[in-house]
């Protein structure tokens, strides 16, 4: 039986992320003082794109990044103004969400299932599982990472995530944790998402897609190399300003229908063809008026477009950790053979392993809540980035 302590405490525990203190620096993620273990009664929620390597083969980066953006805005729109710790792999997302949200989320990722398979003919797996069947095994500890004062960036560490995603891609344990709940009609509420910039030209040689997962045995080491990386990193490419891949000069709307076109599917879902022909015109019209107001500065109820761009460079996430170090940078190609060479030496010592993936260009989807306030700009490289930086990862960890 259900008691109001139950209750009141597992309200009382739903603040749990947002009550977190910050850290500024993100070499900070290396101080183990710096992290806090969940409320036992928490669960974990996990989606990722089967076959993804395969999707990038074909050419569909795109659709799969805007899958993985899906879940988590899906779900933020559920818990509405409660701060839930979330991170974006690229072809799929980690949440963590308080009990009284599963049945909600259950149906949004139905919904969402639903529509990947229909409209984009892929399939999403998705899961979700109680902490205490990861905590029995592994860890699962959060800080909370002030990246802007309109985005705070979940930190997460422990090897909890690493195993919550074995689970719902393991045929065995797989169908433990999805979604029970049967409907047809099943909706879920997108509202926020945004794909509506050209895509990013590296402003030096290329973009480089970075994954590191440190291998040593105790957790003072891990620490001490990840901390050993993160500055080496630093040495070589610079500091956010150098190395960040979205800067305000190579930010550019796009009024072509290939681009557009994400958007749109995810809002016409199982709509006529003409309501999509018509939503893209819609956004055409949109990214127009946008223009405008930040050529001309226009200032409407106290917000100056003329600053968006600025705020869209200061809340990307294109640095973040999750179980492992994942960047993506903006260097030139002598900085990538330096790091290279730093990575390999470790590897050799077998205190790492990393994968990366390079391109010419990378891509942004976009989480907007606020045009003035609470927004994220998920940064992924293009061709594949992450996704096949981890399948680089992989083929080191064979040998």
């Amino acid at each position: 039986m259900i008691t109001q302590d139950f209750l009141d405490k597992n309200f009382a525990s739903e603040t749990f992320y947002a009550d977190l203190e910050t850290i500024s620096d993100f070499a900070d993620i290396t101080d183990i003082s710096n992290f806090q273990d969940f409320p036992k009664e928490w669960v974990v929620v996990i989606t990722d794109v089967a076959q993804s390597t395969a999707a990038i083969a074909a050419g569909r980066y795109k659709d799969v990044n805007l899958l993985g953006a899906c879940s988590i805005v899906a779900i933020l729109n559920i818990v509405g103004e409660l701060e839930i710790p979330f991170v974006f792999g690229g072809d799929g997302a980690s949440l963590l969400i308080p009990p009284r949200f599963i049945q909600e989320v259950e149906i949004a990722l139905v919904a969402l299932q639903n529509m990947a398979k229909e409209e984009f003919k892929l399939e999403l797996r998705a899961g979700i599982i109680p902490l205490e069947h990861i905590t029995d095994n592994h860890s699962l500890k959060v800080a909370k990472l002030r990246v802007s004062p309109n985005y705070s960036q979940a930190i997460l560490r422990g090897g909890g995530i690493t195993y919550a995603t074995r689970l719902i891609k393991e045929r065995a344990t797989s169908h433990l944790y999805s979604p029970q709940i049967n409907i047809d009609q099943a909706i879920a509420d997108y509202t926020g998402l945004e794909c509506r910039w050209q895509d990013i030209p590296t402003r030096h040689e290329e973009i480089m897609s970075l994954i590191v997962y440190v291998t040593a045995p105790s957790q003072s080491q891990i620490d001490a190399i990840y901390c050993e990386v993160i500055q080496q990193i630093e040495h070589i490419y610079g500091k956010d300003i150098d190395c960040n891949p979205v800067v305000v000069d190579n930010l550019q709307l796009s009024f072509l229908k290939k681009n557009l076109a994400l958007e749109a599917r995810v809002f016409t879902a199982y709509q006529k063809p003409w309501q999509k022909v018509l939503y893209i015109w819609k956004l055409r019209v949109i990214n127009f008026l946008g223009l405008i107001f930040m050529n001309l500065k226009i200032k409407i109820a106290g917000f100056n477009w003329g600053n968006y761009k600025q705020i869209v460079n200061e809340t990307t996430d294109f640095k973040k950790f999750d179980d492992c170090l994942r960047m993506v940078i903006s260097g030139k190609i002598k900085q990538r053979q330096r790091l290279i060479s730093y990575l390999d030496k470790q590897f050799l010592k077998g205190r790492l392993v990393y994968g990366i993936h390079i391109s010419d260009r990378a891509l942004m989807t976009c989480l907007v809540f606020e045009r003035d306030g609470r927004q994220v700009h998920f940064i992924d490289g293009a061709d594949g980035g992450y996704a096949l930086a981890a399948l680089s990862m992989k083929e080191r960890m064979k040998s």
